[in-house]
């Protein structure tokens, strides 16, 4: 669900450099412009769903990024670029709302968890696979007379517009969804957007998103730039031993999914299965705040990748949670809502990492608060959902 070309940033990002100068500020405006359509195309992009269906919706969203990701191959300067990262925003922030809808729609609660997380993990797939392939472009990719980064994101289109056709091909909606079945939802009983956003739970969970991603987001877009300038990485470095932390979110998304499983299967609770899954996996971030103290750049890639292990794996609990709270109808919405959050979240920690850097304050500070913040919101989510299970919604509250 999320754009390769973000992996290798550092490397893709000297590549950019050499044409169009990027600060620490205006390398996190240009993230923020990403993020912020990402965030209410999130929103906007579960609404669509939510109205022409997970199998056109997706179809729209993906042809609408895949160009995005193409443009750009195209531009001449800042403007341009951030041009090019407002569309990419909004092209890809239907993408885990559609995902959301397709597992509600295919599985029953019991193994929802774990089908989240082996989408999730497709992330880390190509977390894993692009870094040697945006070094091979890199270094021969000038073909037409043109730099060999705009040929990353021209390429990274053309892959988009192949995954549309599998798509169209191969995905059907069922007649009728397992939240249907299991829980008896008459297809007209769908909480408004307004119902959502006067509940204490959905206010939780949007602010556990917000926080969490907020450290999520420093982590995909500055981790390589951090790496480059505390223990001066090159292309190579990145291609061999960049992917690590990449894989380990993938092991992550997969591991939170199947054990949140598990422990249904063994007679526990939705409740309590979600949230010992999600303890487990908030236990693993604090150590990112050891980082600055690491000796050797293979401590740094262990930390950062028990830390993407730990994220990935609540990533795709809390992406579960909207299926074991809402009807199918309203689940773009929400899922639209949480995922709102968790892109402003992005925008508030890239701008106060790219202040704080510029400043001289070094990535002391905010490694040591980004650690901090999905053990807040854990905390969140606990004291907003004393008990995961569908919300109960007055007929007056639905459209």
């Amino acid at each position: 669900m999320r754009s390769p070309i973000s992996i290798v940033r550092r490397c893709l990002g000297r590549s950019i450099e050499a044409d169009i100068p990027i600060s620490n500020q205006v390398k996190a405006a240009l993230d923020s412009a990403f993020l912020a359509t990402y965030g209410l195309m999130y929103l906007g992009g579960g609404w669509l769903l939510d109205r022409i269906g997970t199998r056109r919706g997706f179809i729209v969203i993906m042809i609408f990024w895949s160009l995005a990701c193409a443009s750009h191959g195209l531009a001449g300067g800042v403007l341009a670029l951030a041009a090019s990262r407002l569309l990419l925003g909004f092209g890809e922030g239907g993408g885990f709302p559609a995902a959301t809808r397709a597992v509600a729609e295919w599985f029953p609660v019991r193994d929802r968890a774990t089908a989240m997380g082996i989408i999730n993990a497709g992330t880390a797939v190509g977390a894993v696979i692009a870094p040697p392939l945006i070094a091979l472009i890199l270094t021969h990719g000038h073909w037409m007379g043109l730099s060999s980064w705009r040929w990353v994101f021209f390429i990274t289109g053309a892959i988009g517009i192949v995954w549309v056709a599998g798509w169209w091909w191969s995905y059907r909606t069922p007649d009728v969804s397992f939240d249907q079945k299991a829980e008896h939802v008459p297809v007209e009983a769908v909480p408004s957007l307004r119902a959502l956003l006067a509940r204490r739970e959905v206010a939780g969970i949007v602010g556990a998103k917000f926080l969490s991603d907020a450290a999520w987001y420093f982590y995909l877009f500055w981790l390589p730039k951090y790496l480059f300038e505390a223990h001066a990485f090159d292309l190579k470095q990145a291609a061999s031993i960049g992917w690590i932390p990449y894989a380990a979110s993938g092991v992550g998304s997969l591991a939170g999914g199947y054990l949140s499983s598990r422990l249904l299967r063994s007679g526990l609770s939705v409740n309590a299965a979600r949230k010992i899954a999600m303890g487990i996996s908030v236990a693993l971030m604090p150590f990112v705040m050891l980082v600055p103290f690491a000796a050797s750049v293979g401590l740094v890639i262990f930390i950062f990748s028990l830390a993407f292990f730990g994220q990935q794996s609540w990533s795709t609990l809390v992406m579960t949670l909207p299926t074991d709270l809402v009807p199918r109808g309203a689940l773009g919405r929400l899922a639209g809502l949480v995922g709102l959050g968790g892109a402003f979240g992005g925008i508030a920690m890239g701008q106060a990492a790219g202040w704080m850097l510029d400043a001289g304050l070094g990535y002391g500070p905010v490694l040591t608060v980004a650690a901090s913040l999905h053990v807040i919101a854990f905390v969140l989510v606990c004291i907003a959902i004393p008990r995961i299970g569908p919300l109960d919604f007055s007929r007056k509250a639905f459209t």
